[in-house]
C-alpha cells in the first residue's frame, strides 16, 4: 500500500467513528429528548426521532456520493 492508501483509509475510518459516534450519543439521549418533546407534542416527539434516523442514513448516502465524484 502506498502513503496515499493509507492516509485515505485512516480518515474514511476516522471519518466513520466521529460519524458513529455522533449518532450512537444522539440515539443514547433521544429517549428522553422524546420523553420531554413528546409532553409537548406527540407528533414533534415521532418527528425528531424520524429526522434522526434519516439523518443518519442520509449522512453516509452524502460521504459516499462525495467519495464517488472525487473517484475513490
Amino acid at each position: 500500500m502506498s502513503g496515499e492508501e493509507d492516509k485515505g483509509n485512516r480518515s474514511a475510518a476516522i471519518a466513520a467513528a466521529v460519524i458513529l459516534l455522533g449518532t450512537g450519543l444522539a440515539f443514547f439521549f433521544l429517549p428522553d429528548v422524546m420523553i420531554s418533546l413528546g409532553n409537548v407534542s406527540p407528533w414533534l416527539a415521532a418527528g425528531l426521532a424520524t429526522a434522526l434516523v434519516l439523518g443518519f442514513f442520509l449522512l453516509f448516502w452524502l460521504r459516499a456520493r462525495h467519495q464517488r465524484r472525487k473517484g475513490r
